[in-house]
């Protein structure tokens, strides 16, 4: 396999509703910035890949038109995944280590506000058993949230604890959302949306675009910029059926850190796709990263661009190996209720 590299990211401010503004106009900043780090063109560029939703957008094939932030005159190598743009960031690995392409640009975008999320989210679900229940994303995730409290895993102050640390790390993003932590007895008492959350524990409705540029390590070279290599990188899916899911573990997660060997690495900062504050207890529990950085962004409570948040984790990892004293990261993407499919990177600063 080809040693692939990071060599720039950038995401816009997440905004609470971007209004007027359309997908075409969220993405294009983004996919200037990164060009403007570079000194690159999408002439420069050998595969594009962009992750979105059509449902947000409410027509089929709706994510073609987001290719109008970009160039693509001539004809450019294009792909989409109807997934978090992490997604989007696997598969152009998978061409760069086949060896068809060099380098390649990565986009995500969502406008979340205009709809009902709710709505969306249980429309991704099981067509035939779940679907049609109508369950809302935030049951689902409450679902689990009681199955780990009632084991023991986690506990009502671990979770406002996680809170109070993502608002606290949000304060120094300038992108962030919200960085208002409630106080313990706000926090209680909140009435809640589904039994044991309420809305400080559920990440906010959020609209924005990120973007980033991957390649081998002779293009990065030629460049002569920053990067960061991606050691390895793993991703596992479980049963879209809840039912058969044991929610107070997540198999998928313990198999990723086997095969990453993730109790062996020393781990500097890691960036989880947490959209929920028991996830955030949860998986530093799951993943062994107690005494890790966690979230230095603010994560998704701060601010989660429904098909961007995951390579946003990405992203920021990338930024703060880039910029700090740290050499080891390890970033998450995930996707599905509970849990359901989750992507583990392991990025290293290289000199």
């Amino acid at each position: 396999m080809k040693d692939i590299y990071i060599i720039a990211y950038a995401q816009n401010p997440i905004l609470a509703d971007a209004k007027a503004a359309n997908e075409v106009e969220l993405i294009m900043p983004v996919v200037h910035e990164v060009f403007r780090q570079t000194g690159l063109s999408q002439k420069d560029i050998d595969f594009t890949c962009s992750g979105s939703c059509d449902y947000l957008q409410g027509a089929a094939f709706a994510f073609v038109e987001g290719l109008s932030a970009i160039q693509t005159n001539p004809p450019i190598k294009e792909s989409h995944v109807e997934m978090d743009a992490a997604w989007a960031l696997y598969e152009c690995m998978l061409k760069i280590s086949s060896g068809d392409t060099e380098s390649a640009l990565i986009y995500g975008f969502g406008r979340s506000s205009p709809g009902n999320l709710d709505s969306i989210i249980s429309l991704q679900t099981d067509p035939y058993y779940l679907s049609p229940l109508w369950v809302d994303r935030i049951s689902y995730a409450a679902l689990q949230a009681n199955t780990l409290m009632h084991h023991g895993t986690i506990t009502h102050d671990e979770m406002y604890d996680a809170i109070v640390e993502s608002m606290e790390f949000a304060k120094s993003n300038p992108n962030a959302l919200v960085s208002n932590a409630p106080s313990k007895e706000e926090y209680v008492a909140e009435q809640k949306l589904s039994t044991p959350l309420n809305k400080f524990d559920v990440a906010p409705v959020s609209d924005g675009a990120s973007a980033m540029i991957i390649c081998t390590k002779d293009f990065a070279k030629n460049l002569n910029l920053d990067h960061v290599k991606i050691n390895q990188v793993c991703h596992n899916i479980e049963s879209s059926n809840i039912g058969t899911r044991d929610l107070s573990t997540s198999t998928s997660l313990l198999d990723l850190s086997t095969k990453l060997n993730l109790t062996n690495l020393s781990v500097d900062i890691a960036e989880l796709h947490s959209q929920y504050s028991h996830e955030i207890v949860f998986l530093k529990k799951l993943l062994g990263l107690d005494n890790t950085s966690v979230n230095a962004s603010g994560g998704p409570l701060s601010g989660n661009v429904m098909m961007a948040a995951g390579l946003d984790c990405i992203g920021k990892t990338y930024e703060y190996l880039k910029s700090k004293d740290v050499t080891n990261g390890l970033a998450h993407a995930s996707s599905g209720p509970c849990l359901q499919q989750n992507m583990l990177l392991h990025m290293e600063r290289v000199k």
